[in-house]
């Protein structure tokens, strides 16, 4: 990991985000990195950032819980994440957590790739909206498609055991689930769990991102028969297994990963904000401004 750190200024640039979960705290293969800080309008980011070249791309890598694992899920500021990867340039976010399984053949040390969420948090500030400005995006389908493709088809080409599609159902943690919630979320035909992922991927539609997710299963929720018999030192192993396999998937996304997009995710917001322009605060509009500002001077 690079020493060196500055301000992020206006020359910086980097096209594709990437976001690492518990496990994964740095990017090897990053050349010609450096760390840099970026200030936003919701205050500072989980960490540093680290900008360089993958697979000759420019990307910024953001630990989602601070290099150290000293932020809980709770405690992240996912505003300040998603708005400093807006204003770094991005326009694609990679994301990477460890999850749960919910089904006997989603296996420990294999990879899910989340079409649908289902919200279970309760602490969390999950829009940059607000403080006189309205905004209503479209979240039927929270990720995007054609970037959760490119994810998938990464794992098949680098040998990682991937499903496409499901649904991960977001809890507030930091404490695990009851016997009964995970039984309830099983009866649900919910696929995996973890405390994270939604809040992003809520946030990179209204900052008008693509956002996907590798879904990294370290072991079976407290559903599963032998789940008792896991040991701490075998959820720690997953842990590093899954980190090893992600960071080759993530090379090999970004090697294919095109700057074009034909989504429409790009556009979220061009039918979203419903407040009269005239009525909206300066303030707001200022704070707003990395977000909203090609729709509102």
């Amino acid at each position: 990991m690079p020493k060196k750190k500055k301000r992020a200024t206006k020359g910086e640039a980097a096209a594709i985000g990437i976001i690492g979960g518990s496990g994964l705290y740095s990017m090897p293969g990053l050349t010609d990195a450096r760390e840099v800080r970026v200030k936003t309008p919701f205050g500072d980011p989980s960490d540093a950032f680290v900008i360089g070249t993958l697979e000759g791309r420019r990307v910024a890598f953001l630990a989602r819980h601070g290099r150290g694992h000293r932020f809980s899920p709770s405690e992240i500021n996912y505003r300040a994440n998603i708005c400093a990867m807006k204003m770094l340039g991005a326009t694609q976010i990679i994301s990477a957590s460890a999850v749960g399984s919910l089904r006997e053949d989603l296996r420990p040390l294999d990879f899910l790739i989340p079409s649908q969420f289902f919200d279970r948090t309760r602490l969390r500030v999950a829009t940059f909206f607000g403080g006189g400005i309205v905004a209503h995006v479209g979240f039927d389908k929270p990720t995007c498609t054609r970037l959760s493709e490119h994810l998938a088809a990464a794992c098949d080409r680098t040998g990682v055991n991937v499903h496409r599609g499901g649904v991960y159902v977001c809890m507030e943690g930091p404490q695990f689930s009851t016997m009964a919630e995970s039984h309830t979320y099983r009866q649900l035909r919910f696929d995996v769990i973890g405390m994270t992922n939604l809040t992003e991927a809520k946030l990179a539609r209204e900052a008008e991102l693509c956002y996907a997710a590798f879904a990294m299963i370290t072991d079976y929720d407290c559903w599963h028969p032998q789940h008792d018999a896991v040991t701490l030192d075998e959820i720690i192993r997953n842990l590093g297994k899954n980190a090893e396999n992600v960071q080759r998937a993530i090379r090999e996304t970004v090697r294919g990963l095109s700057e074009s997009r034909d989504c429409e995710c790009g556009s979220a917001l061009a039918h979203a904000i419903l407040t009269d322009r005239k009525v909206i605060p300066a303030a707001t509009k200022k704070r707003l401004a990395p977000i909203i500002g090609k729709y509102i001077s």
